[in-house]
């Protein structure tokens, strides 16, 4: 609830100054997840982390293969093996297998870590694009959410752009 009363105060602000200067109010969009999927640092970004990531998650997956492996060889061998050999190795896959656990939640936390860094040095860097698009042209209102967008105030491709020609 309070998000849509959140959203009607502000259509009710946006209508009111569209209604007082209609012609004169220059508005324009951004739509961040195309900026966040198709813009240079995005996809450099992206590059980073799976450059930085892709060895410890083929670790990872081998691990995982071991694992599946050893248990696939303790099922088939479990009938003719004797009590103490059976709970033995049932032990040591339940120990490999929380092992496996901690690393894999230990990489997924690094993983979501260096994703959040390297999202918000590309939104900072969209964010001042934005601005200085702000700043030049004059606008009124840029916007980056919004339930519809006329193509006609979209400027997403005007950021992108400026985004793939602007130094780090």
């Amino acid at each position: 609830m309070k998000l849509l009363a959140k959203f009607l105060a502000s259509a009710a602000l946006v209508a009111t100054a569209l209604s007082v200067h209609a012609q004169e109010l220059k508005i324009g969009y951004v739509n961040l997840d195309r900026v966040l999927r198709d813009a240079g640092p995005a996809k450099a970004a992206q590059a980073k982390l799976e450059a930085e990531f892709s060895r410890r998650e083929k670790d990872l997956t081998d691990v995982a293969q071991r694992l599946k492996a050893a248990s696939d060889r303790f099922e088939k061998d479990a009938p003719t093996l004797a009590e103490s050999e059976r709970a033995r190795r049932q032990r040591d896959l339940v120990e490999q297998d929380r092992e496996f656990q901690r690393k894999r939640r230990e990489f997924q936390e690094d993983l979501n870590q260096r994703k959040n860094e390297e999202l918000a040095g590309v939104l900072d860097r969209a964010n001042r694009v934005v601005k200085q698009i702000f700043d030049q042209e004059r606008y009124d209102l840029i916007l980056q959410e919004a339930v519809f967008a006329s193509p006609r105030v979209d400027i997403t491709d005007k950021v992108i752009k400026a985004l793939n020609g602007t130094p780090k």
